[in-house]
């Protein structure tokens, strides 16, 4: 329809060229007055906040995915209760027909890697105003350029995912052509799609994308995607380097949630928080300052509400500013959620010492080539790595077994000890996660 593509295009318009901070003074001052009209127009539509007499964010209890599938119809705006939005999504999800609406809600269901699975609502404005957030932020300036010729072709979106949603074909206009491909059937079966639609922006969590440049390394996938955008999962430097083998194009990062639309990739390649939309408060991890959990607010939302609501997600902080200019915080990694950090005592005082899921892909990485997947699952002072070895896996063992030795000494952490088993592959639709703690060591000092 018109209207929603007019409306779609504003949203695209302000997000690309008025909200597009480089004083964070400023950035936090709009912050400001945007959070002042929402606690003071949105908030009291929902029953949990409607008697909370507050004056300021940091005043309102902080949140998160137990909270609000504990008591979901509080938390919306709509009074829409979870047993009713849960029906509309497990239908969809079960007979992968994602069109349905609840009246006129959007329903989506999280893939709960964290726990429980959540539940998300988006009303037709809120639809509009993420697709024309996601076009501003997302598209490079050739494909702008493209997108608004319309002598030239449309724009060609391929975007895999576990689930669709009327949310990502909210895309679809007469200048984009937005195809849905099935995560749930791998890679294999949307070669023949992919090398018929030819698509201009290839979207999927990394883990499939490798999977994708392995198919045209072997010339089964023809395709030349001019952007290539990781979601969903952690992105490696295997995972880049695949990409760029494959396609001669960077992988560009979209951090996107049940909570929101929560960074972006500069083109510079530097991830920034979408901060004209969300406050991140960071809720720190170490005495440094370099990595966090994000407490997020997002003041656009009309109907689900996140408010303060925090993430299990550890976002390390880059360490100098992004050439860019932009005033929104910059991110060197999304290094996964707080159950992939381990947690081992330090040899002198039985402290617990974080040990970062980078860190550990890092060893991996530099301990063998010949490693082409890993998991490693931590239990007390026990922790299980599963291997996928290309050539000698005796040799390939005592290169991880070395690395990771190197590792615990220079944290200055006891030893755990090494069980080594075949690694196993996700099973079709799941999030690749390297790292899992299953439990941490009994004899830490300290809690965390």
């Amino acid at each position: 329809m018109i209207p929603d593509a007019l409306a779609m295009a504003a949203h695209f318009a302000r997000t690309r060229w008025t909200l597009n901070f480089r004083d964070r003074m400023k950035l936090e001052a709009w912050q400001q007055a945007r959070l002042y009209h929402f606690m003071r127009e949105v908030l009291p539509r929902a029953s949990y906040y409607r008697n909370l007499k507050v004056d300021v964010l940091a005043d309102l209890p902080i949140m998160d995915k137990a909270t609000m599938m504990g008591d979901f119809a509080a938390h919306n705006t709509r009074g829409v209760h979870l047993d009713d939005a849960f029906k509309v999504g497990f239908k969809a999800e079960t007979t992968r027909d994602f069109a349905p609406l609840l009246g006129d809600l959007t329903v989506g269901l999280s893939s709960g890697t964290s726990g429980n699975r959540g539940v998300f609502l988006a009303n037709p404005i809120e639809r509009l105003r993420w697709a024309g957030i996601l076009l501003g932020r997302a598209l490079p300036q050739h494909l702008l350029v493209r997108l608004l010729s319309p002598w030239q072709p449309p724009l060609r979106i391929a975007f895999f995912l576990r689930a669709n949603s009327n949310l990502y074909t909210t895309l679809n206009s007469r200048r984009i052509n937005f195809t849905f491909h099935d995560l749930m059937l791998g890679a294999e079966q949307a070669v023949p799609s992919l090398n018929r639609n030819q698509p201009d922006v290839l979207v999927g969590p990394p883990s499939l994308l490798r999977a994708l440049a392995v198919e045209a390394c072997a010339g089964r996938l023809t395709i030349a995607p001019s952007r290539v955008i990781s979601v969903a999962e952690v992105l490696e430097d295997r995972d880049r380097e695949a990409v760029r083998a494959a396609f001669g194009v960077a992988t560009h990062q979209l951090y996107q949630a049940t909570e929101g639309f929560l960074g972006y990739t500069c083109e510079h390649g530097t991830l920034h928080l979408n901060e004209s939309f969300i406050h991140i408060e960071p809720y720190w991890l170490d005495t440094g300052r370099t990595r966090f959990q994000p407490i997020v607010t997002d003041f656009t939302r009309e109907t689900q509400l996140i408010v303060r609501y925090r993430l299990n997600d550890v976002l390390r902080v880059a360490e100098q500013a992004c050439p860019c200019g932009r005033a929104e915080r910059a991110i060197a990694a999304i290094e996964g959620r707080s159950d992939e950090v381990l947690w081992l005592p330090a040899h002198d005082t039985g402290k617990a010492v974080a040990i970062y899921p980078d860190l550990i892909r890092r060893a991996m990485l530099f301990a063998s080539q010949a490693v082409s997947e890993f998991n490693l699952i931590q239990d007390g002072m026990c922790m299980t790595v599963g291997l996928l070895v290309e050539g000698d896996r005796k040799v390939a063992v005592e290169r991880v077994r070395a690395e990771l030795d190197t590792l615990w000494k220079v944290l200055g952490v006891a030893t755990p000890t090494l069980a080594f088993t075949d690694w196993q592959a996700m099973a079709a639709g799941a999030k690749r996660r390297r790292v899992r703690l299953q439990n941490a060591p009994e004899e830490l000092i300290c809690a965390f």
